[in-house]
């Protein structure tokens, strides 16, 4: 048996969650949490080429906070299936050798090609893609661009389009998973464990960057500077020739994070249109209902709160013809007449693949998780048992200058 954290499907406490979350915040990590602490079976590996895993940390994300607060979309009801241990954003340690794989590609990860031995640290790349579902690789997977899977339903285990939605793999607020091959990436010694379980953050960070096809001298904001916000800052300033990068930001604790991962200017939401009219001198304009917009602006905006503010903010401050990347899980509904009347592009970014020179962006974030000044940025690491206090803090992680929370689920 496995101690874990274990999400089922709740109508009255999704209702709950839903009607009096954004105004009782406690109590999404009290009794209307559709998640119990249960001792499972253990996880099963459903075919060769999959091991088992325990996870040494693993991070509580903003999308596994918009499901637990029913904020997440229907849309995903048919890529996961209940009930399913949470977490994706995984540092473990293998408990099983990995063979090579028998057919590995050119661009294959190294514990495709030569495999790796138990006790080996890992992260995980957490897409349930065709090579770790036994199917052959649908047109994405083939190209490397495995997070836009067609086969996410199918396969050898149930529908789940990651690692931590998905009722037979485990996940990372649990004690033990099993993973595919594909999933895993070693990581070097020198790479400690509270910065090896933001490898998958920054992953996706450098995806939504290569997802932006940024030109050097091209002006950005960010809106947002929770982990989403501020990786993608990191990224932008290690990837692209970006001439300014303005950070939209809410609490303290994120301003001062922002500026030191490199932010031309750091401003707060209410003053941002004022600020990036300044920056691009733009137009300011004023409708009779609803926020104030530009003519002109920047060329490119992050949407990293999930909110539709943020939204509404990227969406009014991009120049006609800009781009406007959805970094984060995007939340409810926002007024898309920008997007027709400027001829925006609107462009998604989910979980991680690889550049257009066959790189992967988890390589990539391995590389950025050891060199960028991350020390602090886990805050708070909570056992299983304490789920309750976790799940509150991760909350109110901006308001409490918080930027992630992690499970030790190994700990008591």
């Amino acid at each position: 048996m496995s101690l874990s954290l274990e999400l089922y499907r709740s109508r009255s406490r999704y209702l709950a969650a839903k009607a009096v979350g954004g105004r009782i915040p406690g109590a999404l990590a009290g009794p209307i949490a559709p998640l119990r602490l249960v001792n499972r079976d253990e996880p099963r590996t459903p075919a060769a080429g999959w091991v088992r895993v325990r996870p040494r940390l693993a991070g509580i994300c903003g999308s596994d906070l918009a499901t637990l607060s029913g904020q997440s979309s229907f849309y995903f009801s048919p890529l996961v299936s209940m009930p399913f241990v949470p977490g994706h954003e995984v540092v473990g340690e293998l408990l099983d050798d990995v063979a090579p794989a028998p057919d590995p590609g050119p661009d294959a990860p190294a514990s495709r090609r030569d495999g790796l031995a138990a006790g080996t640290r890992v992260v995980l790349d957490p897409v349930l893609s065709c090579g770790a579902r036994g199917v052959g690789p649908c047109r994405w997977c083939a190209e490397g661009q495995r997070s836009r899977c067609d086969r996410v339903t199918v396969g050898h285990v149930s529908p789940g389009l990651q690692t931590g939605y998905c009722a037979d793999t485990g996940g990372g607020w649990g004690r033990r998973l099993v993973a595919h091959r594909d999933q895993l990436h070693a990581i070097p010694d020198t790479l400690p464990d509270k910065r090896a379980v933001l490898v998958e953050p920054l992953a996706c960070a450098v995806h939504s960057v290569r997802r932006a096809g940024i030109e050097p001298g091209q002006s950005v904001v960010v809106v947002g500077a929770g982990t989403v916000g501020l990786f993608t800052l990191l990224a932008l300033r290690s990837l692209t020739q970006a001439a300014s990068v303005t950070v939209v930001a809410k609490h303290d604790r994120q301003r001062e994070l922002a500026a030191a991962f490199g932010a031309t200017d750091v401003v707060a939401p209410d003053r941002a249109v004022n600020a990036l009219r300044r920056s691009s001198r733009a137009f300011l304009l004023h409708p009779e209902r609803g926020t104030d917009f530009l003519l002109g602006g920047v060329d490119v905006a992050f949407e990293a709160t999930g909110a539709s503010s943020g939204l509404d903010l990227a969406l009014r401050t991009v120049r006609a013809g800009g781009r406007v990347v959805l970094a984060g899980l995007p939340g409810a509904r926002a007024d898309l007449t920008p997007v027709w009347y400027r001829e925006l592009e609107l462009v998604g970014a989910y979980a991680s693949g690889q550049s257009p020179e066959r790189v992967s962006d988890f390589d990539t974030a391995i590389a950025m998780a050891t060199e960028a000044p991350l020390d602090g940025v886990v805050s708070a690491t909570y056992p299983l048992q304490r789920w309750r206090e976790a799940i509150d803090h991760a909350f109110a992680a901006g308001r409490l200058g918080a930027l992630k929370v992690t499970f030790a689920p190994q700990e008591e």
